[in-house]
């Protein structure tokens, strides 16, 4: 069987490749895949040539082909249907590089729940990541809360702590046309210089300095401000003077490679993207998701997509 995958061959150069495929073993299904998602976050870096050779290995995702910088197949959010093996005709998300058709083990294919849409399923990966660091902050009702950056998984971490009892939670970043975003998932908008202070505890997801000063800025005595940006191979300048000792504030990385410490002894990496799925249910995250692009369109539209400033959320794919 034959498939196309789309490859990151150099920096700002994607094509499509013919991939040969294996009949599917015992414990293998084939998916066709129907929708997919970009990360603009990293498949930017990876586009553009960022990832730093210390990360270079903890960078791979499943099933990547090629090694970084490049030619790299890389990507981490695909939902298909199962063509050939056990559970045929399910709808599941997979980890799985942005590819037409490909073979993987059964336990990396993880059921979409009937309640959720396959199209809205492609957020999975960016839940899971606003899940893990959830568990990482330990939010709690009635707190005061602050999301620095508007993007998918700043939206999904305040569309997270909006449900928590009594809690107050502001999406801040410097978009104004954002507040619509933040309106549709019920929670409150400001741009930073309007933002609330005294915040019991901020998540910054926006990937600048002046978004992690914003945090900084925002934070009350004693807070925790959760960083999940991620810099690739890039330096920021962390405002760490005026009253960041005195106030004695608290940085605490969050990171989706591992679960939350908290969580560790009692979840597994498929019990929280089972959750994460789970977690899909509601429509109002469609508003999350991009028009959808073509995967043959896909060589075409990336750079204007993973361009600073697009605008651009969740970038839709579909293969049919």
């Amino acid at each position: 069987m034959k498939a196309q995958a789309l490859w990151y061959t150099a920096a700002g150069r994607v094509e499509l490749r013919e991939e040969t495929l294996t009949a599917p073993k015992a414990d293998e299904v084939c998916i066709e895949a129907l929708h997919g998602a970009l990360s603009r976050g990293t498949e930017s870096l990876v586009f553009n040539g960022q990832v730093p050779s210390s990360e270079c290995e903890r960078m791979r995702a499943p099933f990547m082909g090629g090694v970084f910088p490049f030619p790299v197949k890389y990507g981490y959010s695909t939902v298909g249907r199962i063509v050939d093996g056990i559970n045929r005709g399910r709808s599941v998300f997979t980890l799985h590089p942005h590819q037409t058709m490909f073979t993987l083990p059964v336990a990396a294919a993880v059921a979409v729940p009937d309640h959720v849409p396959p199209s809205r399923a492609i957020l999975a990966a960016n839940m899971e990541t606003a899940l893990n660091a959830l568990w990482d902050g330990a939010p709690g009702p009635a707190d005061r809360i602050a999301v620095i950056g508007a993007g998918v998984v700043g939206a999904l971490v305040g569309w997270l702590c909006g449900r928590l009892p009594g809690a107050t939670v502001t999406l801040v970043d410097i978009d104004p046309s954002r507040a619509a975003l933040a309106d549709k998932l019920g929670v409150g908008f400001a741009t930073p210089e309007n933002a609330p202070q005294d915040c019991d505890i901020v998540f910054h997801t926006s990937g600048s300095g002046a978004g992690l000063g914003t945090a900084i800025n925002l934070a009350g005595d004693e807070a925790k401000i959760i960083e999940m940006s991620w810099y690739g191979d890039g330096d920021i300048s962390l405002p760490l003077g005026g009253a960041f000792h005195s106030r004695r504030l608290t940085i605490i990385s969050s990171q989706v490679g591992q679960v939350a410490l908290s969580h560790r002894p009692r979840w597994s990496y498929a019990r929280r993207l089972a959750a994460a799925l789970d977690l899909l249910g509601d429509d109002r995250l469609d508003a999350l998701i991009a028009p959808p692009i073509a995967f043959t369109e896909l060589p075409a539209h990336l750079p204007r997509i993973l361009a600073p400033g697009s605008g651009v959320l969740c970038q839709r794919i579909d293969y049919q």
